[in-house]
């Protein structure tokens, strides 16, 4: 294929789960051809307003804003407001695309894509859009039916979109973290770490943010007395909103209760995700769509704890279509603090089947997914 210098307009955003696949579209983009010019615009106060430009692109914001279904008077005046912003934002989207003059627009989800998309789709523009999730969101839903390509990283989605339009692809996902970890990287993974390499490794992560049922999880099982936990050591991504809260509560536990818990090192953010991966036995993680291609590209076995927080639950649909394939295993979230690593610690205790777990998940990893989607591209083009 021909890949000649383009104009890229990449919209979406609100959280890593699309704002990370997108950075990874338009890194691809650019290797394909470094000529190749990329604008993103996201909306306006969320966090991709900070971590586009961080990836080195430039983003122009929307004013657009999401319905709330928590009966508040913040949301409500929110709610009341989504109407103007969305036509404001179609508008400004216009605007965005008479000035850039994109050959192609890709949309990947999030409250921008919806105006943008809607608006390049108008002009006629050449349209794709990204589905992370194995239940589509209401967003690209809407879009389906105007885009001329689908691309999608799980099987069924005709129940969303038009069958013919659909490109199986997969999530795109960071490079450090997209091939099964080597000997070599273990052992940077326990220096790295300060872990003791005859221990059996968790890894607990509840996204950039972090998880309060994952944090509870953890708090009640060392309020127990860590059971089952003798040879195990942990890495705790605890997230930045809970840091203060967690080493308040492990500091009482130490100096108040002499617990004894090296054996958990905790964590408000992890920058080297591939070294985290690598040393891990298990994983203990929330399902979202980044996450689950992340667990399957470097064949880790997971316990997943799907966020009830989202719409269409469809992070419990992302787990389930590992734990069909025997590829992982699920915990509620109500019943993640009496369950959780009691299951985790159960499961470490069967080799065999933490082996067939990795080697199920490493056989549903997609892992050329960014270049499947830029090729989907310059077809349309």
């Amino acid at each position: 294929m021909d890949y000649k210098p383009i104009r890229a307009i990449i919209s979406g955003g609100g959280t890593g789960g699309h704002i990370f696949p997108a950075i990874s579209i338009a890194n691809k983009l650019k290797e394909l051809n470094p000529e190749t010019e990329i604008l993103f615009v996201g909306a306006a106060g969320k966090m991709e307003m900070e971590k586009v430009p961080a990836a080195g692109y430039r983003i122009i914001g929307l004013p657009v804003v999401g319905m709330q279904r928590q009966l508040t008077i913040r949301n409500i005046v929110n709610d009341v407001q989504v109407p103007f912003r969305v036509v404001s934002s179609v508008a400004r989207s216009r605007k965005i695309i008479r000035d850039f003059r994109p050959d192609v627009a890709i949309g990947v989800g999030g409250y921008a894509s919806a105006p943008l998309l809607f608006a390049a789709t108008r002009m006629g523009i050449p349209s794709v859009i990204q589905e992370q999730n194995g239940f589509a969101g209401l967003t690209n839903k809407l879009l389906g039916k105007r885009v001329q390509s689908i691309c999608v990283a799980y099987e069924g989605m005709e129940r969303f979109f038009p069958a013919d339009k659909i490109v199986m692809s997969g999530n795109p996902i960071r490079r450090e973290v997209s091939f099964p970890p080597t000997k070599e990287m273990r052992a940077e993974a326990m220096e790295f770490y300060g872990l003791d390499p005859q221990k059996k490794h968790i890894f607990i992560v509840g996204g950039s943010l972090g998880s309060g049922t994952l944090n509870r999880s953890m708090k009640k099982w060392i309020n127990d007395g860590c059971p089952g936990g003798d040879d195990v050591e942990i890495i705790w991504q605890c997230g930045r909103y809970y840091k203060q809260g967690v080493d308040g509560f492990m500091q009482a536990k130490r100096e108040v209760e002499g617990l004894p818990l090296a054996h958990i090192r905790h964590y408000d953010f992890i920058a080297r995700m591939d070294l985290a991966y690598a040393a891990a036995d298990l994983v203990i993680t929330r399902s979202g769509a980044s996450t689950v291609s992340e667990i399957c590209a470097m064949g880790k076995a997971a316990v997943f704890v799907p966020s009830p927080n989202v719409a269409e639950d469809h992070q419990t649909h992302n787990a389930m279509a590992l734990v069909r394939r025997n590829a992982a295993l699920l915990v509620k979230d109500a019943d993640a603090p009496e369950k959780l690593m009691d299951t985790a610690l159960t499961l470490l205790a069967q080799p065999e089947r933490i082996r067939t777990l990795e080697k199920n998940a490493l056989s549903m990893a997609l892992v050329n997914a960014a270049q499947v989607i830029c090729d989907e591209v310059y077809k349309l083009i």
